[in-house]
């Protein structure tokens, strides 16, 4: 019976969810890649295999919450892992705050931390921690490995992560981190393959999704990013509003008598495309609609994207590649065209037909600054740490 990594990254609506073997590099590919949908009401589950064989799971009546679907999914696998024995988890968390700058094998001590850190991501980190106390309870002697959509904005110059507020918030943690690190770590280990020796110079990676944010990047190593505090900052999303002045805020809180959770409802789950459109949060919808509102708002994503470029071209003191990534980035050509259009000050020549085609690479040959396409792989890096800190303590134990 051979190991398995599992990799979860849960969320209040859905558990995603990967197996990889423990004996091969996670880049040779997942055994198993599905989720756990529908949370709440009644989850189920779909999973895919390399060989493009598929398989479902209802869960039991009364399994509807995030954990029992935890617990379902792990009783599933048990059923359908075959020769697999699952040897450790990987776990995707949103905020590892100013201590956590790299994975790290979880412990007591590693939990009272992260719930330390659920004020700075209430969306997403209070799932997260469930997740990983809920695994520890289910199978106790498995070890836990927790990976950071912090760490890879980490050590970026201070610059980057203050704002200009009474010194005394910054002490407490007030202070930028940026996000979809796991996004951009997989992404920056491409790029010598992809790019050569561009790799190393003056790169622009945008992860444009459902959460979309962009990374300047130099030597693989980021520089500055778009989100900020939280993951409201920067781009305009699916439903989040991306950056805003605070003056709104206190507008909203003030002169409409708003509380607190109502105008946090409204950032993070009514803005965005769908507020600025009234029709979707999905970009899809939107370019598929007809109504001049989710024309607006594809527009507006666009400038934000391209405002945010032209200052991260100017941290970087210019551009040598720009990479498309996430949902929108992969898969929307138009938004693709629409952002490298309004770059053509920057160098940027796209090659139309390539970028129809969803080819890697959707520059020209001529074009000042490379363009290419690369597909995201979070799951992979939270293997590959998983795997490196298995490894790791195995050794320790043997000397």
């Amino acid at each position: 019976m051979s190991d398995a990594i599992l990799v979860i990254n849960a969320g209040s609506s859905s558990i995603k969810f990967a197996l990889f073997p423990a004996d091969a590099e996670p880049e040779s590919g997942a055994a198993l890649r599905g989720q756990v949908e529908n949370i709440g009401a009644a989850p189920a589950l779909k999973a895919r295999r390399p060989d493009g064989s598929s398989s479902t799971g209802q869960a039991p009546r009364g399994a509807a919450g995030t954990m029992a679907s935890l617990a379902f999914l792990l009783d599933w696998l048990q059923l359908n892992l075959g020769e697999h024995h699952l040897a450790a988890a990987g776990h995707r968390v949103v905020h590892g705050g100013e201590h956590h700058s790299a994975p790290v094998r979880v412990d007591a001590g590693v939990i009272e931390s992260l719930e330390a850190l659920i004020p700075l991501a209430r969306l997403h980190e209070p799932i997260e921690v469930e997740a990983i106390k809920e695994l520890a309870r289910l199978r106790p002697a498995m070890p836990q490995v927790a990976c950071f959509d912090t760490a890879f904005h980490h050590h970026r110059p201070n610059v980057d992560k203050v704002f200009a507020i009474p010194r005394e918030y910054t002490a407490a943690g007030v202070k930028r981190y940026g996000f979809h690190g796991l996004s951009y770590e997989y992404i920056a280990t491409c790029l010598p393959q992809i790019l050569g020796e561009r790799a190393a110079g003056r790169v622009v990676v945008a992860h444009l999704g459902g959460g979309a944010s962009m990374c300047a990047m130099r030597e693989g190593r980021s520089v500055a990013t778009t989100m900020g505090f939280t993951t409201l900052d920067g781009l305009m999303m699916g439903t989040r509003c991306g950056a805003i002045d605070p003056g709104v805020l206190l507008y909203a809180i003030q002169e409409r008598g708003m509380s607190a959770h109502e105008v946090s409802d409204i950032l993070y789950t009514k803005s965005g495309l769908l507020g600025v459109s009234d029709i979707s949060g999905d970009m899809r919808d939107l370019l598929a609609s007809d109504d001049p509102h989710a024309k607006e708002a594809i527009e507006l994503f666009v400038y934000r994207a391209t405002r945010e470029l032209g200052a991260l071209a100017a941290v970087l003191g210019g551009l040598d590649a720009l990479v498309f990534t996430g949902g929108v980035g992969e898969h929307a050509h138009e938004v693709r065209a629409a952002i490298c259009d309004k770059a053509h000050w920057l160098g940027v020549e796209l090659d139309q037909d390539a970028n129809r085609a969803h080819r890697p690479f959707i520059s020209t040959a001529a074009s000042g600054v490379a363009v290419c396409v690369i597909p995201t792989d979070e799951e992979v890096v939270i293997a590959r740490h998983t795997r490196r800190l298995l490894e790791t303590a195995a050794a320790a134990q043997r000397i």
